[in-house]
């Protein structure tokens, strides 16, 4: 498979996203935070946070690993399905 294939279907796409940002929102609820502060430390908007936690924008690197310092894991932790 190459990795222009990856994402064969729009729906597959979607849920992983989703599976993604579900992941970002449990850290985040397990470490207290809200998402008005993880916004804050991101230099992004809530509705952005919010977005993203729904599954709805598909964050480049560099927000994926800032998510993951403000949240106190390594990016795998929210990138990988356990």
């Amino acid at each position: 498979m190459t990795f222009g294939n990856r994402w064969r279907r729009p729906d597959e796409r979607r849920a992983e996203l989703r599976r993604f940002g579900e992941r970002i929102r449990e850290h985040r609820r397990l470490v207290g935070m809200t998402q008005e502060r993880l916004a804050e430390l991101l230099d992004v908007s809530v509705a952005y946070v919010s977005l993203i936690e729904r599954g709805g924008r598909n964050p480049p690197y560099t927000t994926v690993v800032a998510i993951a310092r403000a949240l106190g894991v390594p990016p795998s932790r929210i990138v990988v399905d356990d």
